[in-house]
């Protein structure tokens, strides 16, 4: 479904995100400057009710695995609302982008694979666990072995 759209205007990428109860007349696309490949491509601005920019969202290069079409992915969120909203931004700077929102998932717009900043990893490799290791739970949920009960803390400290 299509919520929204983006424009050039001014040299600025400039639009709207509006549902039934989600009214986002200002939004704006900035660019993210980062060597970092995990970095978004655009960060989300819109200005707040006193008047400042702030984030509300990220988008991420990706590439649709069928059709080989480049969009880009990502959430728009804020403290104001009840849970993050999923949205692919669809076209280009040039022509504009038209803004599609679905109820899944961000990566749930289709297959896609999200591409690096520059084609080419500058870091260690992540694989598949993105970092957070092997599980200590077996498939029933529970601790696979003793030893990964002792690694574990009873208290959380705050």
């Amino acid at each position: 479904m299509n919520i929204g759209e983006f424009n050039l205007k001014k040299g600025r990428v400039v639009g709207w995100i509006a549902t039934r109860t989600i009214d986002l007349p200002k939004l704006a696309l900035r660019p993210v400057e980062s060597e970092n490949e995990l970095a978004p491509a655009y960060e989300i601005i819109a200005p707040n009710v006193g008047g400042r920019v702030v984030q509300v969202g990220a988008l991420w290069e990706a590439v649709a695995k069928r059709t080989g079409e480049v969009f880009y992915q990502g959430n728009v969120d804020d403290p104001s609302m009840p849970e993050a909203l999923p949205i692919a931004l669809f076209g280009s700077i040039e022509e504009g982008f038209r803004v599609a929102w679905r109820r899944q998932e961000r990566d749930d717009f289709g297959p896609a694979v999200r591409t690096s900043r520059n084609d080419a990893p500058s870091g260690p490799s992540r694989g598949d666990d993105y970092g957070f290791g092997d599980s200590t739970a077996n498939e029933n949920g529970e601790l696979s072995s003793q030893s990964a009960a002792a690694d574990l803390d009873d208290e959380v400290q705050f």
